[in-house]
């Protein structure tokens, strides 16, 4: 069974600073609750570490697409299957959507239970948040 995850954040910052904030992959686990870790392997490839309730997660990620301000999409080669785009929408000079899809195979009762709780969901939302503040503080700066 795959699951999948959709969600969205305005952000009173334009496409520049959110584009800024998410095409720096190391950065990621300044906004990203679970991330702990994201390393440079070469060009394309990353190594993650996740620290999810009950469980550590390692796994390698290659980005697939890099659209500079308008979407930046990875799939994982190694470890924890998943995949994901995140795209930028401009709805004006100073504001801007962002918008994050991820497909993933729950495999695991930790990961079960997140799918059918939609714990990955209230997980993501406030990741969303904890960006949106940062791209915020960035715009003011």
């Amino acid at each position: 069974m795959s699951a999948s995850l959709v969600e969205t954040v305005d952000v009173e910052a334009p496409v520049s600073v959110a584009w800024g904030l998410w095409s720096d992959v190391t950065r990621w686990p300044s906004f990203l609750s679970h991330v702990r870790l994201v390393e440079r392997l070469d060009g394309r490839r990353f190594a993650w570490q996740l620290q999810l309730p009950g469980a550590d997660k390692n796994f390698v990620a290659e980005l697939t697409e890099v659209v500079p301000q308008d979407r930046i999409a990875w799939h994982t080669v190694e470890g924890v299957e998943h995949a994901g785009v995140v795209t930028f929408h401009r709805l004006s000079d100073t504001a801007s959507r962002v918008t994050v899809q991820i497909e993933y195979d729950p495999k695991g009762f930790v990961e079960h239970l997140g799918a059918l709780t939609h714990l990955d969901s209230v997980l993501a939302n406030y990741d969303l948040g904890e960006f949106q503040k940062l791209a915020e503080k960035s715009a003011a700066s």
